[in-house]
């Protein structure tokens, strides 16, 4: 940095460099949590994330389940009528579709791997390398580089 043509004065010195600092700490205290109540918040309740995740699944599969009704009256309205053996076939075909999947998911439970935790004593690496790869051109060409 060049030196000013003029010389600064002690005061215009710390003034500037109080205004260059780039580090700053607020060092006073957090306000204590006082006694009001929680607010309830507009939107969704506050849950555990299992519950959200279940209650996203659910969303999902009553919206999935919009087409499937609409078709299923858009063919039985249709037909006009509906022969009563017809119809308790195809109310039964996919509930002995969902047992039998589940009797299957049952039996692989017994060949799907048990659980291992491993424990480790003593100090660890973690390695904090990144690795960018860019591939351009008609005939790929990849540069990797750390």
């Amino acid at each position: 940095m060049p030196e000013p043509a003029t010389p600064m004065s002690e005061e215009a010195a710390k003034e500037a460099a109080r205004l260059i600092e780039t580090a700053f700490r607020d060092d006073t205290p957090i306000p204590a949590v006082g006694p009001t109540p929680p607010v309830p918040q507009p939107g969704r309740p506050p849950m555990s994330q299992k519950a959200t995740d279940a209650s996203m699944v659910m969303l999902a599969a009553g919206v999935a389940s919009v087409p499937i009704g609409g078709s299923v009256s858009l063919v039985l309205y249709t037909l006009g009528h509906v022969d009563p053996t017809a119809l308790a076939i195809g109310a039964a075909a996919p509930v002995a579709l969902i047992l039998a999947i589940g009797g299957l998911l049952r039996r692989a439970r017994g060949v799907l791997p048990e659980e291992h935790h491993h424990h480790y004593t003593g100090p660890v690496h973690q390695d904090q390398r990144t690795q960018t790869s860019n591939t351009r051109g008609l005939i790929a060409r990849t540069n990797n580089q750390q």
